[in-house]
């Protein structure tokens, strides 16, 4: 069921965690001795990492604030900033006006009414549009019928979308991603996630973004009735696909963390619109990096104003407030053309306006059902905006932002509400993408400057025997491509296979430097598995303490690996967990077996009562 109303509260945050980002002249040994230092020297664990950003995300040590952690990392000359890992809520009533009806009623319902009223659009009817002539329906009879053109991809950034509804079902509007085989246990396109056949859920680490509290299904469904008829029998293709992405719970709340890993898969995975129906009162400064990337990908960022109806130029709400250009910021108006009581405004940080009072829209379980807020005015905008790039694929995002603005019609009621004192007008916009001359370039964005100040929040051991090293060979040598390559948290098989070659060398270590764990030496070829990834190299010894590893990919999976272990005659197999930890005197990442039983150290022991000890 759909929970009640969200607040917009300031500073809201997970307790006990972070987002960390280093500075880019920090060199990526810096890089991964911060990381180390993190876990072993002030005992924070790795929930995830974006490497290709510097980025990272901590659980801190029991009893630590958040504010201590961040005053005591803005003092290391490697970060950037640190800040906490905030809260944001969806931006609707998150109430179902009167009760859902089934798909066969709405059709009903739609048909008479549209007979009534001599409408050739009867969604505009029930999504509330008829006394607000946005000329969707004009606009769907004026696109381009060509099979050439291929369909947008919107991303909805949500609770979730009931991909089995009807409406996405028939029309064939649920994205699928073409790189991956369903079911096979498989990251058949190497993106870092396992059968995302049909997006992610950020939420449970699954690939199943099926919606448990209604508002992204409301708001695909709002999506795809601006480019069709979603109550037609039977319902037309889509020309769009919808990408659903879950970073919002059930209760339609969600972390920045989240957020930031559902806009980077949805960039690098097609998408050029993602709508943002979702929001909070803090200053993030890794969204706004992941926000900034999409811009530079060309992408549309359209995002609800807000449903407390605050000043946003004085009372900021983010995303909506972020100054970047790719970003839409859309008000609410009813079906009047009126201001909603609700809706957030702004005469500078506001663009536009977009019904979103009694919005008629899809529901899970095949019904629909009425939702306000400016949750439900942002997919109208979103939908136009694919509608627009699907004319003219080359498109950015910010020429359509522009476009949008410029082909709206003019409202009283929006004077002082929004920037542009628009209300969208469908047909407008579509005519004008058709006309367009594509530009070539897009305003270059300093995203440092946008950045807030510092911060708006105030106030383990060592692996021994760390000395086996794996260097894998992914992606032509260069390893995760892009800040999109994190890896889920998968099971992680080590293989040691024969050679093994005898050495003479020892080393006695004294005092604190003196090894927990005797180290044997051994030239083993070695294979780590993540999924049907594989990362291939040479391990050079083994101890009882743990194993010597270099690779970002590790990382990613937040610090913690399981591994099946191989005796080096391939007859006996071990189990043990372990955690990534960083060695400062080899300058270099390990595996440290967590609490192995006396069977697992016997065994590592037997195997290695062969061997010479090692430097």
């Amino acid at each position: 069921p759909l929970a009640s109303a969200n607040a917009q509260t300031t500073n809201e945050y997970v307790p006990g965690e972070i987002i960390v980002k280093l500075r880019s002249k920090s060199s990526k040994l810096n890089a991964q001795a911060f990381v180390g230092k993190s876990v072993s020297e002030r005992g924070m664990s790795l929930k995830g990492s974006w490497t290709g950003l510097r980025m990272h995300h901590f659980a801190l040590k029991a009893g630590e604030s958040v504010e201590a952690a961040i005053a005591e990392l803005e003092q290391d000359p490697e970060v950037q900033y640190a800040e906490p890992n905030y809260i944001v809520h969806r931006q609707s009533t998150g109430v179902v006006e009167g009760q859902p009806i089934s798909m066969a009623a709405a059709q009903e319902q739609a048909q008479a009414q549209a007979q009534s009223s001599g409408s050739n659009s009867s969604y505009s009817y029930y999504n509330a549009q008829t006394s607000a002539p946005i000329q969707d329906a004009e606009a769907w009879s004026s696109a381009s019928s060509s099979s050439s053109l291929g369909p947008v991809v919107v991303a909805i950034v949500d609770t979730g979308v009931d991909y089995n509804h009807s409406v996405f079902q028939n029309s064939g509007a649920i994205w699928t991603n073409p790189g991956e085989i369903p079911g096979n246990g498989i990251d058949d396109d190497h993106n870092g996630y396992i059968d995302d056949v049909r997006g992610w859920n950020f939420v449970n680490n699954t690939n199943a973004p099926m919606d448990d509290d209604g508002h992204g299904t409301h708001v695909a469904g709002i999506v795809l009735g601006t480019t069709q008829d979603i109550t037609a029998n039977p319902i037309g293709q889509a020309k769009i696909r919808i990408m659903p992405l879950k970073f919002l719970d059930s209760k339609g709340s969600g972390t920045t963390s989240d957020a930031v890993k559902a806009i980077y898969y949805a960039v690098n995975n097609g998408a050029k619109v993602i709508n943002n129906s979702w929001g909070g009162g803090s200053f993030s400064n890794s969204l706004i990096d992941a926000i900034a990337y999409a811009y530079d990908k060309k992408v549309s960022f359209v995002a609800a104003a807000g449903n407390a109806a605050n000043n946003n130029d004085a009372s900021p709400t983010y995303p909506a407030n972020y100054s970047v250009p790719n970003m839409i910021s859309v008000a609410a108006t009813t079906d009047m053309d009126y201001f909603t009581d609700f809706s957030n405004y702004g005469a500078q940080s506001v663009h536009v306006a977009s019904p979103g009072k009694s919005i008629w829209s899809t529901l899970p379980n095949n019904t629909f059902g009425r939702i306000s807020g400016t949750s439900m005015a942002a997919p109208f905008v979103s939908g136009m905006a694919a509608l627009m790039m699907r004319e003219s694929p080359s498109m950015s995002g910010y020429q359509v932002k522009n476009l949008i603005f410029s082909t709206g019609n003019t409202l009283s009621s929006l004077q002082n509400k929004t920037s542009t004192r628009n209300r969208i007008n469908v047909l407008n916009a579509l005519s004008a993408s058709k006309n367009a001359v594509v530009a070539q370039s897009q305003p270059s964005y300093d995203v440092a400057a946008a950045r807030a100040p510092a911060s708006e929040v105030t106030e383990s051991v060592p692996a021994c025997g760390l000395v086996a090293k794996a260097v894998y060979d992914a992606k032509d040598g260069n390893g995760p491509q892009g800040p999109h390559r994190m890896l889920a948290f998968f099971t992680l098989l080590l293989v040691l296979a024969s050679p093994i070659i005898v050495s003479f060398a020892l080393r006695n270590r004294e005092g604190k430097n003196k090894r927990q764990h005797t180290r044997y030496q051994i030239s083993s070829a070695v294979t780590l598995k993540l999924g049907d990834r594989e990362l291939t190299g040479q391990v050079s010894s083994i101890s009882m303490g743990g194993l010597q590893v270099n690779t970002d990919a590790w990382l990613d999976n937040g610090g913690i690996v399981k591994m099946s272990i191989q005796s080096p005659d391939g007859k006996e197999e071990i189990a043990v967990e372990g955690r990534v930890v960083w060695s400062e005197a080899n300058k270099a990442y390990g595996v440290a077996f967590n609490n192995a039983d006396s069977s697992i150290r016997s065994q590592i022991q037997k195997w290695t009562s062969g061997l010479l000890r090692g430097a």
